[in-house]
């Protein structure tokens, strides 16, 4: 039996100005969270909570994989809070050159790949931005893997974490390519998402953690008070910080 609950958060009331407009409540623009690590303990918490009901027997074998670059931090008290290992899973949208914000499509460094509806037509354009989007996601991941643990996630419960979710394009492949592995289960745990795209969420994997579902949503950004790009160096220290491992 699948089990798939959406958790919301209940301390963040101080952070919001909330409103009704036709009927529906929607949140103004006071974030939610101070940053992704304030997000990730709050995550963390939930999380916590939620494996002590689902897995309460410590022999789980337990993956945390952050969507980098932004949900390393977001991830990184997580995985400590669980004494589990933090990986990566490297995925790129897939977009026309001259419009980087909308995703058509998402791979992996691996080679999964997730196509919209939106997606072109003409196949030979599909495969040049197809290899254009891979070729960063290897690049990315041979930048970031030597940081990370060598992990197998067969039979194991596999956490993929981000800093929220807008598009879900890349959550969605992410979630495909660790399918492949045959984990146990897979949990889908973001701080902040859609509520129209909790039924996508139900496909992806088992199980959803998920703070906040506000709306209007927009993007993610508009939710942290402090959003500023996650640099390679800054990822590649958190997840050089797995002191809990040794």
């Amino acid at each position: 039996m699948v089990i798939f609950e959406v958790a919301t958060l209940n301390g963040n009331s101080h952070h919001r100005d909330d409103a009704m407009v036709g009927g529906k409540q929607i949140m103004l623009f006071t974030p939610i969270f101070k940053d992704r690590t304030q997000a990730g303990e709050e995550l963390a918490k939930e999380i916590l909570l939620q494996m002590s009901l689902e897995h309460p027997s410590r022999d789980t074998k337990i993956i945390v994989y952050a969507l980098p670059r932004g949900g390393v931090p977001v991830a990184l008290p997580i995985a400590k809070g669980l004494h589990a290992p933090l990986s990566v899973i490297v995925a790129k949208k897939i977009t026309f050159p001259d419009n980087p914000e909308l995703a058509l499509g998402a791979v992996t460094a691996d080679g999964h790949v997730l196509w919209s509806k939106r997606k072109p037509f003409d196949l030979e354009l599909q495969q040049k931005m197809l290899e254009q989007a891979q070729i960063k996601a290897q690049q990315a991941w041979e930048r970031l893997s030597p940081a990370c643990p060598e992990i197998n996630p067969h039979g194991a419960l596999a956490l993929i974490v981000d800093d929220g979710i807008a598009t879900g394009m890349t959550m969605a492949v992410a979630a495909k390519a660790l399918k492949a592995h045959h984990p146990m289960a897979i949990w889908i745990c973001v701080p902040v998402a859609p509520l129209e795209l909790i039924p996508c969420m139900q496909q992806w994997g088992d199980h959803a953690v998920v703070l906040e579902t506000p709306y209007p949503f927009f993007n993610v950004g508009r939710f942290y008070q402090q959003f500023e790009q996650v640099e390679t160096e800054t990822a590649l220290s958190d997840l050089r910080q797995q002191t809990w491992l040794q």
